[in-house]
């Protein structure tokens, strides 16, 4: 058993994945880099593989194009993103469920400014980029919605929100106050911002609004 453990050609394979794996992973990262410099559409193949210091014909091992390179990292930020938002917990003894919108959208924002080049380049040029990419951003941000929209009739039963809102447009209200929190302080801005601090600021709007309690 031990000798096929350590069997030279297992090794040599093992280390050969390793390597590709590492490769692929370089030219993902130096591509989002030369997107965020000079934009996705200004962007060639040829200033990606320059960038990364390797040949065209590695670049097309790994990649059929450009586009597939964004597909990727697209890919990679909507799994976080989606893994971020829990369902509300009504059970007994859970916490609040003012407390677990904040912690939602707190981490959504959480992801996006640790992402910060790729959310600017989503922001500002993925619409368009394809089909494939419009169909992937218009499936996330309905699922956010209905996220947003099934929180609200949850807190309209448990008293928490009010009765005669119609959801469904207060749903897109609240995805669009979202978008435009993360436009101003994570695609506009460079520096980090209270994450927390700003998540509840935008539930306690959308749940409580400006006007003034009685």
């Amino acid at each position: 058993m031990k000798a096929a453990m350590d069997d030279p050609v297992d090794g040599r394979v093992r280390r050969a994945q390793e390597s590709r794996e590492a490769r692929r992973a370089q030219i993902l990262a130096t591509a989002l880099r030369v997107f965020s410099e000079k934009g996705f559409h200004q962007t060639s193949i040829t200033d990606v593989v320059k960038a990364a210091g390797v040949a065209r014909g590695t670049f097309y091992l790994y990649f059929d194009s450009k586009a597939a390179i964004f597909h990727e990292l697209l890919d990679e930020l909507m799994t976080h993103l989606r893994s971020n938002v829990m369902g509300v917990d009504m059970a007994p003894g859970a916490p609040p469920m003012v407390e677990q919108l904040v912690a939602t959208v707190a981490r959504i924002l959480d992801t996006l400014q640790e992402n910060r080049p790729l959310t600017r380049i989503l922001f500002h040029v993925a619409v368009g980029v394809d089909a494939d990419v419009d169909e992937r951003l218009t499936g996330f941000y309905e699922s956010l919605r209905g996220f947003i929209g099934y929180s609200l009739t949850l807190g309209q039963a448990a008293g928490v929100v009010r009765s005669e809102i119609d959801v469904e447009i207060t749903a897109s209200c609240a995805l669009g106050s979202l978008k435009d929190v993360v436009q101003r302080y994570v695609v506009e801005s460079d520096t980090d911002f209270d994450v927390d601090g700003v998540a509840r600021a935008i539930v306690d709007y959308n749940l409580a609004g400006v006007g003034a309690q009685s």
